[in-house]
Formats: structure tokens, C-alpha cells, sequence
């Protein structure tokens, strides 16, 4: 095993070993354990006892934080003419159409989401093999497909997100940055998890939210208790 770092020392001197945390502890723990120099993100995993192979236990949706991300976040919105003013007015950090995606099949994705028009969808399906692989293809769920551009754009640039389970049915986001206040973590966690809750599938049988857990980048994990965040 590696010499434990100083940092790390430190990090482990402030978390109890086997000790599951309330989410109110843990939003303040996470900023005391971060010791990168730059603004870490914080992440919250969450394991469902869910299947997501099947249909009916899949868990998806979209989530507006009350403090936002905290990450400057990229949007092209690809639009007909009559809309580029509106998505430029929202926000949207690239406009077009036809140039865009063509510069998406000669391979740029220096974007973090595409908003477009259900009327547009016959074009991007193409697109599939370059932005699929990249979790950017837009879908209906999670509102990036929309007549209503500017304010999809708006929502995205103040902080909504959207988040799927994973193949081991756990569903991994950021919730903010260590430059938030422990509250600030706190009120964005829980507004995500609330969000899970509601989402539960009916099929899902047994424990639903089976572990939790808040880190930042590079920093040890806190468990959560899971009744903390149901509550």
C-alpha cells in the first residue's frame, strides 16, 4: 500500500471510520476533506435497488438545482432561423444550424449540451454515433428537444441537469463546487434526492436508496445516511 499523504492524513482524521453521516454533516465535511487548489466539484452517488436492464426500472429525469452547478456550462442550441435570436437572448453560447453539424460529423464537441427542435431531429439522428458515446444526443425526458428554445436554454445556463442510472443502477452528478457555503451543498443534494424519490418506479422492490455517498474531486467519500436524505 502507497504512504498516505499529509492531505489525505488529514482527511481521514476527520472522518470516522464505518460512521454513515446525515447529509447536513456531510455537506460541511466535503469542504473541510477537499484540499485540491483548484474549485473541486462535489459529487453525490447514489445506488438504487433498481434493474436498470429492464424497461420499467429505469430511472431518468432532470433536476434544477437552487444554487446551479456552479460550472460554466456550454450550450449549442440548433435551431431554425426564426429562433436563433431567442437562444442568444437565453444564453446559448453557440447558435445555428447546418454549419454546427457539420462541424459535429467532422468530429467537435467542445459543448457541454444541445437544445433543439423536434422538427430538427430527422438532421441530428445522424449525429448519434459521435454524440451518443458522449451523453450529448438531446432527448424529449430531459427537455433538451423543444419548441421552446429560449427557455430550455435559460433552465440550462441556471443550473438544470439531467442524470440517468447506470448500468449498475447508480446514478452519479455534481451538485456544486468546495466554494460553496455547507448549505448551499446541501439545499442542491437534497433537491437531487427528492428528485430520485419521486422518481422511483413502481417495479422497484425491496430497499429503493441503498447506499449514498458525497465526495469532491479526488477527496475520500462521505456515506450518507440514507435516512438523512429520505426524510
Amino acid at each position: 500500500m502507497g504512504k498516505l499523504t499529509k492531505n489525505r492524513k488529514l482527511a481521514l482524521g476527520k472522518l470516522e471510520e464505518g460512521k454513515s453521516y446525515s447529509l447536513k454533516e456531510a455537506s460541511a465535511l466535503v469542504k473541510e476533506i477537499s484540499t485540491t487548489k483548484f474549485d473541486a466539484s462535489v459529487d453525490i452517488d447514489v445506488r438504487l435497488g433498481v434493474d436498470p436492464r429492464k424497461a420499467n426500472q429505469m430511472v431518468r429525469g432532470v433536476v434544477s438545482l437552487p444554487h446551479g452547478t456552479g460550472k460554466q456550462t456550454r450550450v449549442l442550441a440548433l435551431c431554425t432561423p426564426d429562433k436563433e435570436a431567442e437562444a442568444k437572448e437565453a444564453g446559448a453560447d453557440y447558435v445555428g444550424l447546418d454549419e454546427y453539424i457539420d462541424k459535429i460529423k467532422g468530429g467537435w464537441t467542445d459543448i457541454d449540451i444541445i437544445i433543439t427542435m423536434p422538427s430538427i431531429m430527422g438532421k441530428i439522428g445522424a449525429l448519434g454515433r459521435v454524440l451518443g458515446p458522449r451523453g450529448l444526443m438531446p432527448n424529449p425526458k430531459s427537455g433538451t428537444v423543444t419548441n421552446d428554445i429560449g427557455q430550455a436554454v435559460k433552465e440550462v445556463k441556471q443550473g438544470k441537469i439531467d442524470f440517468k442510472v447506470d448500468k449498475a443502477g447508480i446514478v452519479h452528478t455534481s451538485v456544486g463546487k468546495v466554494s460553496f457555503t455547507p448549505d448551499q451543498i446541501y439545499d442542491n443534494a437534497k433537491e437531487f434526492v427528492s428528485t430520485l424519490i419521486k422518481l422511483k418506479p413502481a417495479a422497484a422492490k425491496g430497499t429503493y436508496m441503498k447506499s449514498v455517498y458525497l465526495s469532491s474531486t479526488m477527496s475520500l467519500g462521505i456515506k450518507v445516511d440514507p435516512k438523512s436524505v429520505e426524510g
